[in-house]
């Protein structure tokens, strides 16, 4: 059995500098896997384990209908989400990434974690505006994500989308949850 060990790449300079690299660390991560499942896992734990202030990270997948929890590092989530409820819905809904510097003034914010104060959201959109999920981001801090996060993130982002080669785009979508 071969052994496989990945160094967290030391990250200094600006802000967008250290996600230049990060976004550079998740490619390496991502590329030649095409499992799709396996690259939300790692790019979860890569992001949560090198961006500073995070209680939780992770993917939600599109099933067709709603936005249905993937791998993620944090304390257990909910597990659905409807495109018409939450900071994920809006993301999905709108395909526009929806950076929040306080959750509870978000009328229909969904707490699935209580000490959640700040969220990032990044659509997953793949070609021909296809939804393919959101990319999760959560604080325990009110207003921790910059323009610069954004930025970087939503980098991160499309590095995941990028490593969906054709053909692998349907093993994202989650089974209907039985009635």
């Amino acid at each position: 059995m071969a052994r496989v060990s990945f160094a967290l790449p030391e990250l200094s300079g600006s802000t967008a500098e250290r996600y230049a690299d990060l976004a550079a660390a998740a490619a390496a991560l991502t590329d030649g896997e095409l499992d799709p499942i396996a690259n939300a896992a790692n790019l979860s734990a890569l992001v949560k384990a090198a961006v500073p202030d995070l209680n939780w990270v992770g993917f939600y997948f599109y099933d067709g209908t709603e936005l249905v929890v993937g791998p993620f590092q944090g304390l257990p989530a909910c597990i659905r989400i409807p495109l018409t409820r939450g900071v994920c819905g809006a993301a999905a809904r709108t395909r526009t990434t929806q950076r929040i510097d306080d959750v509870h003034a978000v009328a229909d914010h969904i707490a699935c974690d209580a000490a959640t104060n700040s969220e990032l959201v990044v659509p997953l959109v793949g070609s021909g505006d296809e939804l393919l999920g959101v990319f999760d981001l959560d604080s325990e801090r009110r207003s921790r994500f910059t323009d610069d996060d954004q930025a970087g993130l939503e980098a991160i982002a499309r590095v995941y989308v990028e490593s969906l080669q054709p053909g692998r785009v349907e093993s994202l979508r989650p089974q209907r949850a039985r009635p």
